[in-house]
């Protein structure tokens, strides 16, 4: 997936702002170019794990298909681990199977880390980030 370090940016300062709990949302665009980042709230008010509040979902999809794009990702970060899945990020990525997943660690803070994976039948797989 090709994403600006501007959509990079936005998704660590969501992180940042969210503290103490994870931060979630949905990355759009199209042709495997990201181009937007929608904040969704993170209904669970957790620093442990993220579920994206239903309502502000549909929303965020609405609005990317709207303007003629897809849904690319789905962000989340994790406030003391690595930008690495856990078993709960793999349980839950069942119900989007063919998403990317953007993981945005801030476990140091003055060097948050961005990956991203396919999570697809309960494996993890690393997907590129280009970063332009």
């Amino acid at each position: 997936m090709r994403i600006s370090q501007e959509l990079i940016d936005e998704m660590v300062a969501h992180a940042r702002e969210d503290l103490p709990n994870e931060c979630c949302g949905m990355v759009g665009g199209s042709g495997g170019e990201a181009t937007i980042v929608i904040r969704v709230a993170n209904s669970a008010a957790s620093p442990l794990r993220y579920e994206m509040d239903p309502q502000e979902q549909y929303n965020a999809l609405k609005s990317i298909e709207d303007d003629g794009g897809e849904l690319l990702a789905i962000y989340h970060s994790h406030t003391k681990s690595a930008a690495y899945p856990s078993q709960t990020d793999v349980n839950q990525a069942v119900a989007w199977p063919e998403q990317i997943y953007v993981i945005v660690s801030l476990a140091e803070d003055d060097a948050p880390d961005v990956e991203a994976y396919l999570l697809k039948d309960l494996k993890i797989a690393d997907v590129e980030l280009d970063v332009a």
